[in-house]
C-alpha cells in the first residue's frame, strides 16, 4: 500500500457527491490503499500535535482536539468497511486482510501513547474541578476508561504484547468473516427437476430462480445459504433428502476444510482474547468485555440466561412431541431431525392456527413495510422521509432518502440496501457513513441499513416473511438511534452505547410492526391492494409466540456457548469439541442447533463486537418488552407523551448518560425479566 501523496484520490476523504455523500463514481477499488496510507499519516500527525503540545491540557486542546482528529481516516474507513460488508470483491478482500491489522496497530499506538494519556489522565483527575456539563464529563470518563482498557497503564513490554495481540485479532476477524462469505457464495444446491420443488410456494420458487440466474443457470432453481431462501426452503420442501443436504451445508459454513475453514481461527482467537484480558488485569475475556456494560459480570448474564434456558428447553420438548405426532400421522417413523423442524412446525402452525406463511406473504410487500417503518417514525417522532432517486451509491439496488425534521429542515440521510447478492455478507445490519455531532459546526448523520432479502423477478414486488418484516423494523430501529441522535460529542453519538443497551431501540421498534392499525394500513395484498383480512390478522397475532421453545433454544444456546468460550479464561484446543461438550452439559435438544454455530458465528468471531456479548439481545429484550408495555398500559401505541420521552431519553440521548439512568428517566424504574418471558410465550 505504499504511495505518495500525489497518488491519493481526494474523493475518498473529501466528500463532494450529492447531498453530502461521497461521490461513488469518482474512485476505484485501487484508490483505497493510497488513501488509507495518507489518512493514517495525517491522523498520526494530528495526534502527535496534541500529545506533544506544551500547553496545559484542557478540554479544548486535548479532549475536543482528539475527538476532531482523523476526519480523512474516518471518511475513507467508512466507505471501505461499507464496501467490505455490502459489496466486496477480491481486491477489497485482499486490502481488508492488510488494512484490519494495520488499523489496529495505528489505534494501539494512539491509545498507548504515554504523553497523550498523561493529558487525558490529568483532565480525568481534575474532572470535579473543571465545571464540566454532564455530557462532557461523561465523554471524559468514557475516553479515559477506553485508554485504560486499551493498555495505557501497562509497562512497555505489556503495551508491545497487547498491540501484537490486537493486530493479530484484527487479522483473524477479517479472515473469519471472509471465510464465511466464501462458503456462502460458493455453495448452491442446483435443482433442475421441477418435481424436486414439491411443496414450495411460488415466492420460494421465484427466489430460487433468481438465485440460479445470478449463478448463470437460468434453466434451474438454486437453494443458497442466504437465510431468506434457506428458511422457507426448509419450511416447505417436501423432499426430505434435499432438506437434509441444504441444512447440513447451512450448518457447516466455516468448517468444510481447506482455506475457508474457521476452526483454527476460533482456537487462536479465544486464546489471544484470554491473554489480552489477563494482561489488562481481568480473570477472563468475558469479565473484561462485561466490565463496561449494564450486566457488569458474567454471573449477572448467567442469572438471566439460565432460567430462560430451562423454560425454553421444556417448551421445546413439548413442541418436539407435537412434531413427532405429525410425522407419525404421515406413516413415517423417524425422529425429528434439525432439517425436519421447520417443515413440520409449519404444518403444525397451519393445523393449530389455520394459516401458514404462504397466506401472509402476499400482504407483506417490501415497499409497504418500508413505508410502514417510516410512518411509525413520523407518528412517534415527527420526522419524515423523502426519497431521492438517481443518487450514485455503492450498488444500483441502494436507495437514498433525505430525513426531515417536523419543520422541514434536513436532519440527515438514510440509505437502504435490501437485496441479497454474492458480494454481500449474510445477515442484516445498520451502520453509519457519518455520525451526528455538534462540535465545530457538527455533522449530520448518514445512516444505512443492509438486508439480504431475496430479489424478486423484474416487475414483481419483493414479498417478505413475517420474520423478514420484523428484521426490517429491527434494523430501522437501529437506524433511528443514529438519525435521532442529538449530542455534542462524537464519542457518544447514536449507537455508541453499551452493547447490552444498543439493541433496545431496535428490538423495541419491532413491536410497532404488529400494532393492528399499522398492519391494517400497510399489510396490503400485492395484487388486489386489499388489506389483510381481520381473520388472518387475528390468527397471525394469536400465533406470535408459536414455536417459542425452538426460537429461544436456538438463540440462548448461541449466547451460552459464546459465554462459555470467553468466561473460563483458558484456551480451547478444539472449538467444535468444546461447542459439543458445552451443549451436552446444557442438554441441548438433538433436533435443534445453535442459531449461529461456532465456525460461522460472525457476531462473535468476525471482530469482537458481540464477543461475550451475544446475550445482549436478550438483556435488551427485557428492556424492550417493558418499554412497549408502557405504551400498552395507556391504550395508545403512539401515546405522544411517552413518544416524546422515548425520543429524549432513548433514541436521541446516545451514550450521554448511564443507560440505567436513561431507561429510568423514560420508564421510571428498571424492569424484571417477567415481561420478556411472557412476550416470548414462556411464562
Amino acid at each position: 500500500m505504499s504511495s505518495t501523496k500525489a497518488a491519493v484520490n481526494p474523493a475518498l476523504t473529501v466528500w463532494s457527491g450529492p447531498l453530502g455523500l461521497p461521490d461513488f463514481t469518482a474512485f476505484s477499488d485501487e484508490d483505497f490503499g493510497p488513501a488509507f496510507d495518507a489518512a493514517l499519516a495525517e491522523d498520526w500527525a494530528e495526534i502527535e500535535a496534541i500529545a506533544a503540545s506544551a500547553e496545559k491540557p484542557d478540554i479544548n486542546n486535548t479532549l475536543k482536539a482528539l475527538q476532531l482528529a482523523g476526519k480523512a481516516l474516518e471518511h475513507v474507513s467508512a466507505i471501505f468497511w461499507l464496501r467490505a460488508g455490502a459489496h466486496t470483491n477480491e481486491t477489497i478482500q485482499a486490502l481488508e486482510r492488510e488494512i484490519a491489522p494495520k488499523m489496529s496497530r495505528h489505534y494501539s499506538k494512539i491509545m498507548m501513547d504515554s504523553r497523550l494519556f498523561s493529558r487525558i489522565d490529568t483532565l480525568y483527575n481534575e474532572r470535579d474541578r473543571l465545571g464540566l456539563d454532564e455530557e462532557t464529563l461523561r465523554v471524559l470518563e468514557k475516553i479515559w476508561k477506553r485508554f485504560v482498557r486499551s493498555g495505557a497503564k501497562l509497562d512497555d513490554k505489556g503495551k508491545a504484547r497487547l498491540a501484537d495481540i490486537n493486530e493479530k485479532l484484527a487479522a483473524l476477524g477479517a479472515e473469519f468473516g471472509q471465510n464465511v462469505l466464501k462458503d456462502e457464495a460458493d455453495w448452491a444446491l442446483i435443482i433442475t427437476d421441477e418435481a424436486d420443488l414439491a411443496g414450495l410456494p411460488d415466492f420460494v420458487r421465484h427466489a430460487m430462480r433468481g438465485a440460479a440466474e445470478e449463478r448463470r443457470r437460468p434453466d434451474a432453481w438454486a437453494v443458497t445459504l442466504a437465510r431468506a431462501i434457506m428458511e422457507p426452503f426448509l419450511s416447505f420442501s417436501e423432499n426430505r433428502a434435499l432438506r437434509e443436504k441444504a441444512f447440513i451445508a447451512w450448518a457447516k459454513r466455516g468448517e468444510n476444510g481447506g482455506s475457508s475453514d474457521n476452526r483454527a481461527i476460533v482456537a487462536e482467537t479465544v486464546a489471544l482474547r484470554a491473554e489480552k484480558a489477563k494482561l489488562l488485569g481481568y480473570g477472563s475475556f468475558a469479565a473484561y468485555k462485561l466490565d463496561d456494560t449494564m450486566a457488569k459480570t458474567p454471573e449477572a448474564v448467567m442469572e438471566l440466561l439460565e432460567p430462560v434456558w430451562e423454560k425454553a428447553r421444556a417448551r421445546a420438548a413439548e413442541e418436539e412431541a407435537e412434531l413427532e405426532r405429525l410425522i407419525a400421522a404421515e406413516g413415517r417413523n423417524h425422529k425429528v431431525a434439525p432439517w425436519d423442524w421447520r417443515y413440520y412446525a409449519e404444518k403444525r402452525r397451519a393445523e393449530r392456527f389455520a394459516f401458514d406463511e404462504t397466506e401472509l406473504k402476499p400482504y407483506l410487500q417490501l415497499e409497504k413495510i418500508i413505508e410502514a417503518s417510516f410512518d411509525v417514525a413520523t407518528r412517534l417522532f415527527g420526522i419524515y422521509f423523502e426519497e431521492r432517486k438517481g443518487i450514485p451509491t455503492w450498488h444500483s439496488d441502494v436507495r437514498v432518502w433525505e430525513v426531515k425534521n417536523p419543520d422541514g429542515s434536513r436532519r440527515g440521510l438514510f440509505m437502504g440496501d435490501y437485496f441479497a447478492r454474492q458480494s454481500k455478507r449474510s445477515g442484516a445490519w445498520m451502520s453509519a457513513l457519518q455520525s451526528q455531532h455538534k462540535l465545530e459546526g457538527g455533522a449530520e448523520p448518514i445512516i444505512y441499513n443492509v438486508m439480504n432479502f431475496a430479489k424478486p423477478p423484474k416487475g414483481e414486488p419483493a414479498l417478505l416473511s413475517l420474520d423478514g418484516a420484523r428484521t426490517l423494523f429491527h434494523e430501522f430501529g437501529h437506524a433511528l438511534h443514529g438519525l435521532l441522535s442529538d449530542v455534542t460529542w462524537p464519542a457518544i453519538a447514536g449507537t455508541a452505547v453499551s452493547r447490552d443497551f444498543v439493541e433496545l431501540p431496535s428490538q423495541l421498534y419491532e413491536h410497532w410492526l404488529t400494532v393492528p392499525e399499522v398492519l391494517e394500513k400497510y399489510a396490503l395484498h400485492y395484487r388486489t391492494g386489499e388489506p389483510m383480512p381481520k381473520a388472518l390478522l387475528d390468527k397471525m397475532l394469536a400465533a406470535k409466540t408459536f414455536n417459542a421453545g425452538f426460537d429461544t433454544v436456538e438463540f440462548t444456546a448461541s449466547a451460552l456457548v459464546d459465554m462459555a468460550f470467553h468466561a473460563s479464561g483458558e484456551p480451547v484446543a478444539d472449538p467444535l469439541t468444546f461447542e459439543a461438550e458445552t451443549l451436552k452439559k446444557l442438554s441441548m435438544p438433538d433436533a435443534i442447533i445453535m442459531r449461529h454455530r461456532t465456525p460461522h458465528f460472525t457476531h462473535v468471531f468476525s471482530g469482537d463486537g458481540y464477543s461475550a456479548g451475544y446475550y445482549s439481545y436478550m438483556w435488551s429484550e427485557v428492556l424492550d418488552a417493558d418499554a412497549f408495555s408502557a405504551f400498552e398500559e395507556t391504550g395508545d401505541a403512539f401515546n405522544p407523551d411517552l413518544a416524546a420521552r422515548l425520543k429524549q431519553y432513548i433514541y436521541s440521548a446516545g451514550g450521554s448518560r448511564d443507560p440505567e439512568v436513561l431507561y429510568k428517566a423514560f420508564r421510571g424504574k428498571m424492569p424484571t425479566p417477567d415481561a420478556m418471558i411472557e412476550k416470548r410465550g414462556l411464562g
